[in-house]
């Protein structure tokens, strides 16, 4: 809340200075330190917008003349005094979200971003959308938002905005994994899962690339198969799973041992593979691997096991890998309070730990 507060006392503090230049604007723009041409060149303009008989169309021209020359010399601070006041005043110009634009873009490029971000929303909010050299002003004003926003809640708006209204645009598939991170920011497990969903749905989930999450794809496969699945195989505690798998192993119980495992997303693997390895997703009985077999287990679990995972060192499975380790963890799925906190036997490490 606190962060919330400062941020808006930022916006009201910026907004406000700029208000007063706004209100002291005559229309003369003086800006000493350019050159005489320019000084000219400007004064020009102003004089020229003033005249009453200028068309809208030639009213725009002037207007945006006057401001891009503004932004070849990097003038912001003349540049917002004067589109604030232009809007300010001139209500009825069609023009005034590009302004607006102009003013927010102004304000990026003074690392004002929380005040720019005021008005890209007050643009989407207040104004109808436009299109200026072939280009939706509201579809900008969603780009920048999204890259500029801190807040989730505000994020999920916006994506949601892109993929309704400019889905020919956008990637949607790339917008509805990252709209479902926003839900799971906010805790809005159903939303999330439901756009994690709606991602593995495209036709190119499985081959798009989205930058910084390169394992996008299996990761949100695992998580909706798991999300899909009877979840009947979870323990209430840590100790109530190990000393179940122990019984199971000490009775050379294959069908009980069977049941503990994870029924989606098991892996067996080495330890120099990572789960999200499509060749490390097994499924397979314990019975081929119990017959004839020795089985042993520690009495301990491994000393690296955490709060959140566990690990139970076993031998005499086969002559080719003589020692597994059983993989434990805890089950992180808040979409469910009732199996969120458990845990579960999610796979097994082949080989002596690294």
């Amino acid at each position: 809340m606190l962060k919330k507060i400062g941020k808006s006392l930022i916006i009201l503090a910026i907004i406000t200075v700029f208000s007063g230049c706004s209100r002291s604007y005559r229309g003369k723009i003086l800006p000493g330190a350019f050159s005489k041409t320019y000084r000219t060149t400007q004064n020009q303009l102003e004089n020229l917008l003033e005249k009453p008989e200028l068309n809208s169309e030639t009213r725009y021209a002037v207007v945006n003349r006057i401001a891009n020359n503004m932004l070849s010399v990097k003038d912001y601070t003349s540049l917002i005094c004067f589109l604030t006041d232009w809007v300010e005043k001139h209500g009825d110009d069609p023009y005034n979200a590009y302004w607006l634009l102009m003013t927010a873009y102004a304000y990026l490029e003074n690392d004002a971003e929380p005040v720019a971000e005021y008005y890209f929303e007050r643009i989407i909010n207040n104004y109808n959308d436009l299109m200026v050299q072939g280009k939706s002003i509201h579809f900008v004003c969603l780009q920048h938002l999204i890259q500029i926003s801190e807040s989730p809640a505000n994020r999920i708006t916006y994506f949601n905005q892109l993929i309704s209204r400019f889905p020919n645009n956008v990637s949607t598939t790339e917008l509805f994994y990252r709209l479902a991170l926003e839900y799971e920011k906010e805790g809005e497990w159903k939303q999330a899962i439901r756009s994690f969903t709606q991602y593995l749905d495209q036709d190119d989930a499985a081959t798009l690339q989205i930058t910084g999450y390169p394992n996008a794809y299996l990761s949100t496969k695992q998580l909706i198969d798991f999300s899909n699945s009877s979840k009947d195989w979870t323990f209430e505690s840590l100790d109530a799973l190990v000393a179940a798998v122990k019984k199971g192993i000490s009775s050379y119980n294959y069908r009980a041992l069977d049941k503990y495992k994870s029924k989606v997303n098991f892996f067996a693997m080495s330890w120099r593979q990572v789960e999200t390895d499509v060749n490390a997703q097994e499924s397979f009985s314990m019975r081929s691997f119990m017959r004839g077999n020795r089985i042993r287990y520690s009495a301990e679990l491994d000393p690296s096991s955490s709060p959140t995972e566990a690990y139970l060192r076993t031998t005499g499975w086969s002559n080719y890998v003589n020692v597994w380790y059983l993989y434990f963890r805890k089950v992180n799925f808040p979409a469910d309070p009732e199996i969120h906190g458990r845990w579960e036997w999610a796979g097994i490490y082949y080989g002596e730990k690294l």
